[in-house]
């Protein structure tokens, strides 16, 4: 009795030109290598910053504050415990998220129906409401401080939470409607026209047909958002005296006095202030940096 083996089956075209691209090994080209190395080049550039602050977070201080750096250590805890330990700390917690979200979810529910109108509505004025926007985009807040100080200690509304989540609202406002217009005037006006032929309202053409659409571009201004209300300054710097109403980023400053710097606790705090932000961009980064090019270049 013979036994006979089936036969194997051929491989696919795809399979055979990729073993036969294994097999002859195409040399790289100068331009490739070239590229990578400047990619890695610029990568580490960008990585060591992030890396150092982390890395001195967990370094005692006697190796911190040494001539020479120190690669290799053994870590601790002791400048978390004092970065988590100053009076307030979880009134600044508390308030920056509580901001940072409120502002971001308010410029989003306004910025959806203003881009909604840029994009699809023919009125008198547009124009000009598309130019304002995009020059209170680029207008730098910084300069408008003593401008809104003088407002708020007018209204006798100073150290509050609302009037600053009110300006943090204001200021994401005008990216999140440019980003949003360009995504609502990419989708086709006939898929809205074909839902209200099948019995949808306006509204509901919007909710079922446009909105599930713009994820992207809701991811990117949101990321836009977080970033720029999270780590603002010079706002609650100048309207919120009283600590219990300020931010994180004030209380980075927190570990600087006039007999020095605790550097070990300012890279803690660092360290716990950036966590929020880098995990945010890799859960969105895909979608956010999709959103951005595809809602800037498009409407």
């Amino acid at each position: 009795m013979s036994l006979t083996t089936a036969p194997k089956p051929a491989p696919s075209a795809p399979a055979e030109k990729r073993a036969q691209r294994l097999r002859t090994g195409r040399p790289l080209r100068p331009g490739t290598v070239a590229k990578n190395v400047g990619a890695l080049l610029l990568a580490l550039v960008f990585v060591f910053p992030v890396y150092w602050m982390f890395s001195s977070a967990l370094k005692p201080q006697s190796e911190m504050l040494s001539k020479d750096p120190v690669f290799v250590f053994t870590p601790t805890l002791k400048n978390f415990d004092k970065a988590t330990g100053v009076d307030n700390f979880w009134s600044y917690v508390t308030n920056s998220l509580v901001v940072t979200v409120c502002a971001v979810l308010l410029a989003l529910l306004v910025a959806l129906a203003a881009s909604f109108a840029i994009a699809r509505m023919r009125f008198k004025g547009r124009k000009g409401l598309v130019l304002a926007v995009m020059m209170a985009q680029m207008a730098p807040w910084e300069v408008m401080v003593i401008a809104m100080y003088m407002i708020v200690r007018d209204a006798e509304m100073l150290n509050s939470i609302g009037v600053l989540t009110a300006i943090y609202f204001v200021m994401v406002l005008p990216f999140t409607i440019w980003t949003l217009r360009g995504f609502i005037a990419a989708v086709p006006v006939t898929l809205e026209e074909a839902a209200q032929i099948d019995g949808c309202t306006r509204g509901q053409a919007f909710r079922k047909v446009i909105f599930p659409l713009l994820a992207p571009g809701l991811m990117s201004t949101s990321l836009f958002g977080f970033i720029t209300a999270w780590n603002e300054f010079a706002m609650v710097l100048i309207l919120n005296k009283d600590k219990t109403a300020q931010t994180l980023p004030l209380w980075l400053t927190e570990f600087q006095t006039a007999f020095g710097s605790d550097w070990g606790a300012t890279m803690a705090a660092s360290s716990l202030f950036a966590v929020p932000v880098l995990l945010i961009f890799i859960f969105l980064q895909r979608k956010a940096v999709g959103g951005m090019t595809a809602g800037a270049v498009k409407g």
